[in-house]
């Protein structure tokens, strides 16, 4: 299987740090935020990663190259202004194959081994969902008792910014900006979207403050 990591935002929300950095190149226990994703990924057994950027690409590109430093094999979707979530997946399409694939924002930090979640089937897609954090505590989606998830309902969780995909969700847009949010609303009122509900260690690492809290958690 392989992975999409979502590098290519402007990084509005962590200025002033994201100045003169990309926000997957912040650091955080001691090493950039994307490369915690990459570890993750090759333990739970994933070789083949495909990063989309568009913000200050060159830099994420020089940091990371081929990937073959980290075991991994990394293949660039270049975007020259950001696509958005579904836009950016789209144009990756060529990249990413007709498989499923496991896709991960770049501004998030979990402990969630992608080797556990359960195989997509006749879904399109399958969320990985975390308890509701306090700057988010409305959530995002219900989880029924048969591992459905819904846009409503109660009660909700979070969005964590993981999920395994079919590419057929997006194959059949047009190539241009859009938002996947609307087709996995879509996908859910059609009883296509599965959920898996993590409890272990989840960040989103959204502001400067919370970038700092994880890196004083990760230093120990």
């Amino acid at each position: 299987m392989r992975a999409m990591i979502l590098a290519a935002g402007l990084g509005t929300r962590m200025r002033p740090l994201t100045d003169h950095c990309p926000k997957p190149l912040l650091e955080v226990g001691g090493k950039p935020l994307i490369v915690h994703h990459l570890e993750r990924l090759r333990a739970g057994g994933i070789r083949e990663v495909v990063i989309n950027v568009s913000y200050r690409a060159e830099q994420i590109v020089a940091a990371l190259g081929d990937g073959s430093a980290f075991g991994l094999s990394i293949a660039w979707s270049r975007e020259a202004t950001p696509l958005e979530t579904g836009g950016g997946i789209r144009q990756a399409l060529p990249l990413l194959g007709e498989a499923p694939f496991l896709l991960v924002n770049g501004d998030i930090w979990c402990e969630l081994d992608p080797a556990k979640l359960p195989a997509l089937g006749d879904d399109l897609a399958r969320l990985v969902l975390v308890d509701n954090p306090d700057h988010h505590p409305q959530g995002d989606f219900h989880l029924d008792t048969r591992g459905r998830v819904h846009a409503d309902g109660e009660p909700r969780l979070t969005f964590a910014g993981i999920s395994l995909l079919d590419p057929a969700l997006v194959a059949h847009e047009p190539p241009d900006a859009f938002a996947l949010a609307p087709l996995l609303r879509r996908a859910m009122a059609e009883g296509r979207v599965g959920g898996h509900h993590h409890r272990g260690a989840w960040v989103d690492v959204g502001t400067p403050e919370r970038l700092a809290e994880l890196d004083r958690r990760l230093r120990g």
